[in-house]
């Protein structure tokens, strides 16, 4: 299980536009790293809307915000299309980041139990380390908190 101080996983996903982005080439910058389980989905659509409102002031933090889910490039490229997004969307199909990180769990639904993404975000450091981490998040507030959490990291 990953705890904040140890180094956050390697990887190397492609975004949206099918362009590989890999954990090697943005160290050095404040990384916000959000799993989610799904696009265009109500709890998805308000946590990558949240955080694209907030995108100026990540940016002052010297911030990059990636958001992944299991769901394909040209999914997250029609979900930032339509909602009008501002952040980069990581392609985890295989889920094999969700699982270096222990996000895709079994879960609980009406009764079933399947796997899925639990709703998780890791701020990485400049060196590549986990700095701060919020399992089972609740979408109400939490880039405002995400973002407060970072300005105390770099005070």
């Amino acid at each position: 299980m990953l705890e904040v101080g140890t180094k956050a996983p390697e990887f190397c996903l492609p975004n949206q536009d099918e362009e590989e982005i890999c954990l090697r080439d943005i160290k050095g910058r404040w990384i916000v790293l959000y799993f989610y389980p799904k696009d265009n989905t109500p709890g998805c659509t308000t946590e990558a809307c949240d955080f694209t409102e907030a995108l100026p002031q990540f940016d002052e933090l010297d911030a990059i915000i990636l958001g992944v889910s299991p769901d394909s490039p040209q999914k997250h490229r029609n979900f930032i299309e339509k909602k009008e997004l501002g952040i980069t969307l990581l392609a985890d199909e295989d889920k094999d980041l969700c699982n270096k990180f222990g996000v895709w769990q079994l879960k609980k639904n009406y009764g079933k139990e399947y796997m899925g993404v639990v709703r998780s975000t890791f701020i990485i450091d400049p060196e590549g380390n986990i700095a701060a981490m919020w399992d089972k998040v609740r979408v109400k507030g939490h880039a405002q908190a995400v973002k407060e959490k970072l300005e105390e990291l770099q005070n």
